[in-house]
């Protein structure tokens, strides 16, 4: 009897992933013959769990939703990634779910077997993480789910903003994506007064309750995310830079992610890179390693931060002359 349990809970944990699984797949996976499986089935939907199956050679079941809450079963990968994410999610970004997720990690803790509780333990004894900076961006758990249910939904939007310099102005978009970027959020949408695709800062925005009419979704450029990307990391540089790679667009985008920079076409054989970083010696180090040559002629500082790097380098490699 103890035996049939286990494996009812292990059919269960298998049924509870997102996919649709064949009698042959189970039968593998539990070590049982295809009887057993169906027989299992059986006890599962008697038990009140809403076990789907469909016959025929892409047959397979899957676990509907019920009226009941099946008892979620997570196996010890599982369990400690969702404690490593509860623990991640007290310290993030979001207003509102700090204090939810630490209840909820409490709880999961509590019904962790030892073996498990060692590892999250030493994890989060170990794991140093680098201090938040509570000046940074914070945004509403609400805020975020409204903006995500009318991006399901294709409801239109309406909110207050709030622009980097402080203007105030109300936008009409249809929403279609939330992007972050680390601490911050970024709303993907179609402004409606602009007739074009914009991106916004969710901690700057306030939406206007009710959501507006449905709308028939448009195709999504696949430029849109990594707009805000580019936007996202220019918007943090302290220090841009304008510089010639003498090496083909293409060739300079396979070393690079949008995130670095934008690439402008020069000629079959060069470049022009658009980048920055929070420092110049950072900005110097992202250059050296493109694997390519290159010319910077601005900012000054750069350029003199390079070519001290470069008479530094050459002393490296040449001989020091011998002392009498």
């Amino acid at each position: 009897m103890l035996e049939t349990s286990a494996r009812l809970l292990r059919l269960l944990s298998l049924l509870q992933t997102p996919r649709d699984w064949t009698g042959a797949e189970l039968a593998e996976r539990l070590s049982v013959s295809a009887r057993t499986v169906r027989n299992d089935v059986e006890r599962l939907r008697t038990l009140g769990y809403p076990v789907h199956g469909t016959r025929g050679a892409v047959g397979g079941y899957r676990l509907g939703a019920g009226a009941a809450l099946p008892p979620l079963l997570l196996d010890d990968d599982e369990a400690v990634a969702v404690a490593i994410g509860l623990r991640t999610a007290a310290g993030g970004t979001i207003t509102g779910v700090e204090e939810t997720s630490l209840r909820a990690l409490a709880k999961l803790e509590q019904v962790l077997p030892s073996r498990l509780r060692r590892r999250v333990s030493a994890l989060q004894r170990y794991a140093v993480a680098v201090p938040r900076d509570d000046r940074g961006p914070r945004v509403e758990a609400e805020t975020l789910s409204v903006l995500a249910a009318a991006c399901r939904d294709h409801e239109r939007l309406r909110f207050d903003y709030r622009r980097h310099d402080g203007t105030a102005s109300r936008r009409d978009v249809e929403p279609y994506r939330l992007v972050n970027w680390g601490r911050r959020w970024y709303l993907v949408a179609f402004d409606i007064e602009r007739a074009d695709w914009r991106t916004f800062r969710v901690d700057r925005l306030d939406p206007r309750t009710p959501a507006g009419p449905r709308f028939t979704p448009r195709e999504l450029p696949e430029e849109a995310v990594d707009q805000v990307r580019r936007g996202a990391s220019s918007a943090a540089w302290r220090y841009r830079a304008r510089v010639v790679v003498h090496a083909p667009a293409e060739r300079l985008a396979e070393r690079i992610t949008p995130a670095v920079g934008a690439i402008t076409p020069v000629d079959h054989t060069r470049c022009l890179l658009d980048t920055g970083a929070d420092s110049i010696e950072t900005l110097a180090v992202h250059l050296g390693l493109l694997g390519a040559d290159f010319t910077v002629t601005e900012p000054p500082e750069l350029v003199e931060h390079v070519r001290a790097l470069a008479d530094r380098y050459h002393r490296a490699t040449d001989p020091q002359p011998q002392k009498p």
